[in-house]
């Protein structure tokens, strides 16, 4: 079939291009994703996209077609936080690590899910495994406390390949703004996501509304969806697509956090996830607060008064 006819559509320059309905994204994409265009193809439509920018409707589309080719996480026994993790860290330690297992303590299930997208980053996979938390072979229910990783390709294949692109293009392309949106659970979830761009939020949160999800949506660290614990941000939920603003921004930035390692490798950004764990250092406040609002969704969501009204 091809789509060189969805790319007549989307590659008229930032002026002329025109979007596309969701149906018609849901197509294009799927046929990325299946890999049954050709390589020429797959670029032109990465650039067009990178220069057109995508809009909430072609943003669904995009998840309506990846979720139709992904493998799913098991539904177990109440909603599974959702953590995707892409960016890794590049001036602050990352911190998705700590995220994840503050929330476990709570008892609630938690999957990060990622793939390395920058070559000179130090990953949250990395971190999790120097703390015992090996990756996925195959997708399993997961129990009430536990973390797990999950690497993209295990999730979908197509879409690990599409990020791969960026090593040849050099630039991001909607995969990468369609791995911190979707949802890879069978059952309940709370989608955690962050931006780095203004516009990037309005687009994201608009997606949250029309595909009636539950999430948290704030600006992240350096690209990853852990708050800056220098720094609160606002934070904003959405309950089954529902928006309310659960945090405003505050004014400031904190020059210096206790314990906080200067060394953002590995082992280093490792002993303080684990300092933190065991009370030596405090969780720092924004980490708290996002971890308050999370908990408070996954709670939501899980009320069968909710349910039943839903």
């Amino acid at each position: 079939m091809g789509i060189s006819h969805y790319i007549k559509e989307i590659g008229r320059g930032a002026r002329g291009a025109r979007p596309l309905d969701r149906a018609q994204a849901a197509d294009l994409f799927g046929q990325v994703l299946d890999g049954s265009v050709t390589d020429l193809e797959v670029g032109a439509f990465c650039l067009a996209m990178r220069i057109k920018g995508e809009t909430p409707e072609e943003l669904a589309g995009f998840l309506d077609a990846t979720a139709a080719r992904s493998n799913r996480l098991p539904a177990g026994g109440g909603p599974v936080v959702v953590l995707p993790s892409y960016n890794g860290a590049r001036r602050l330690p990352v911190l998705t690590p700590l995220l994840a297992l503050l929330l476990a303590r709570e008892g609630l299930p938690v999957l990060v899910h990622g793939a390395a997208t920058e070559s000179r980053r130090v990953l949250a996979s990395d971190v999790l495994a120097a703390l015992g938390i090996a990756p996925l072979a195959a997708l399993r229910a997961l129990a009430a406390g536990e973390v797990a990783f999950a690497p993209t390709a295990l999730l979908c294949p197509g879409l690990q390949r599409l990020l791969d692109v960026r090593r040849v293009v050099g630039l991001r392309n909607p995969a990468h703004s369609v791995v911190k949106i979707m949802n890879p659970c069978n059952g309940p979830a709370v989608l955690v996501s962050s931006y780095t761009h203004a516009p990037y939020a309005q687009a994201m949160g608009a997606v949250f509304e029309l595909t009636g999800a539950t999430a948290l949506l704030s600006r992240g660290l350096e690209g990853e969806v852990v708050a800056d614990p220098r720094r609160t941000p606002e934070m904003t939920g959405f309950l089954h697509g529902q928006r309310q603003t659960l945090q405003e921004q505050q004014p400031g930035t904190l020059a210096t956090l206790p314990g906080l390692p200067e060394d953002i490798g590995v082992d280093a950004t490792a002993a303080y996830t684990r300092a933190v764990l065991d009370g030596i250092y405090a969780v720092p406040d924004a980490i708290a607060r996002q971890l308050a609002h999370i908990l408070q969704l996954a709670q939501a969501q899980a009320s069968p008064a909710l349910r039943r009204s839903a």
